[in-house]
């Protein structure tokens, strides 16, 4: 009897560890609910849907009818359209190499051992906290082409400023001029990165003869491309999907000539202005394709130039 009693303990130790396991696993569920209800209802399903919507003729008050590839076909037939992908890449082309430069050329100058570093870093950083809307009025006065205070400046010293915003010629370079004002969050990032360098290797540098350009070429450039290789995927990104300060400095319009209407501007101009939500549906999916592309390519080449500590 005493066999058949230990025999039984032994048998019963299984179901209460799988009861266990399956209170603990229920428990996660429970916990993981709210973001998977939310990753559900205001993602994959939108998402699915908007597939649906960019093969008909939806416009959020109709329900619309199914049109095939109507929309993507007039899509190519639409001139705004290939100019918004034209603002789009400039902008890109222009920004992100420029904000990876700058971000690490600051990011060098405030991981020196100087004093008082920390203020210097704060200032830096401070304008990324402006929201993009007050950012977008404040340079709207201080590029003002008559009375702005970067015009006054160049008066001052006998050089006719351009007309920045109110120029098709300068309007894209006069935002990008402001979208690098806000670097401070990449340069944040960088710094993390110079800081995770070891020592030993300027070190063994040092003892080898290395200036100051050979260590930065040969140690710190390559050690930091991890870092470059993110910022570079985000800023690609981020640069795609610019909208807040072109909306804000043309009210919408994109003006000069279009030359400030950027491709998110135009989806949603046409998606919650003009109710072609089909039609917008159907950018939106060929933005999707255009950015998972070179994101892509990116991921591909990176094996050739990023480098990771110990490989």
């Amino acid at each position: 009897m005493a066999k058949l009693a230990d025999s039984a303990q032994v048998s019963a130790i299984p179901s209460a560890r799988k009861r266990a396991l399956h209170r603990t696993n229920v428990t996660g569920w429970l916990f993981a609910s709210p973001w998977a209800i939310g990753l559900l209802c205001f993602y994959a399903i939108p998402m699915l849907m908007s597939i649906y919507f960019s093969f008909t003729t939806y416009s959020i008050l109709q329900p619309g009818e199914f049109v095939g590839l109507n929309n993507y076909r007039d899509l190519f037939h639409d001139p705004l359209f290939w100019k918004s992908i034209y603002n789009t890449i400039y902008f890109t082309v222009f920004f992100v190499p420029l904000s990876i430069f700058f971000g690490v050329a600051l990011a060098m100058m405030l991981n020196m051992k100087v004093k008082g570093m920390a203020v210097f870093r704060t200032i830096f950083f401070l304008p990324t906290l402006v929201p993009q809307v007050a950012l977008a009025v404040l340079w709207m006065w201080l590029l003002h082409p008559n009375f702005g205070l970067v015009n006054g400046m160049l008066a001052n010293i006998g050089i006719e400023g351009p007309s920045w915003l109110g120029g098709e010629a300068w309007s894209k370079p006069s935002l990008i001029l402001m979208s690098l004002w806000g670097i401070g969050q990449a340069v944040v990032i960088y710094l993390a990165g110079l800081g995770d360098i070891p020592e030993e290797y300027y070190e063994a540098a040092q003892i080898d003869g290395a200036n100051w350009f050979q260590k930065t070429r040969k140690v710190t450039l390559p050690l930091l491309t991890p870092v470059i290789f993110y910022n570079l995927v985000m800023g690609m990104i981020g640069a795609f999907q610019q909208f807040t300060l072109p909306y804000t400095l043309t009210k919408g319009q994109g003006t000069p000539a279009n030359s400030m209407t950027f491709y998110v501007m135009y989806l949603y101009e046409n998606g919650f202005r003009y109710f072609k939500m089909g039609y917008a549906s159907a950018m939106a999916w060929i933005l999707f394709i255009i950015v998972m592309a070179l994101t892509g390519i990116i991921f591909i080449t990176s094996k050739r130039w990023v480098h990771y500590q110990g490989k």
